[in-house]
């Protein structure tokens, strides 16, 4: 389970093209920053590790048609295979969070 950094980071998480980031915010951030959702946490490797072992076809096909509770596309109906790729690939992709400072003795 994903910790209140994890959270936040995901939270604060957006895709560096504004295309891509556009689409991100209007078809995907609400569930995949939910711990709620069944959804894969952004960047929260725990959560993508065992889709990732299926391989990058197998996730596209459940993003373009849709498994479990996601809808086809994820609400992105006018998405390209490209565009759910690459909204995978920055999804899955762990988000480093740095430990906390130690305070000084």
């Amino acid at each position: 389970m994903p910790g209140p950094q994890q959270i936040s980071a995901a939270e604060a998480a957006r895709p560096a093209d504004t295309t891509l980031s556009r689409i991100y915010q209007r078809s995907c951030i609400s569930c995949h920053v939910s711990p709620a959702s069944t959804a894969p946490l952004v960047g929260f490797a725990a959560d993508w590790a065992p889709r990732l072992t299926q391989g990058q076809d197998v996730l596209l096909q459940h993003a373009r048609d849709g498994y479990k509770a996601m809808p086809p596309k994820g609400f992105c109906s006018d998405c390209s295979d490209q565009d759910l790729r690459r909204l995978i690939e920055f999804m899955s992709t762990p988000i480093h969070i740095p430990p906390p400072a130690k305070e000084a003795a």
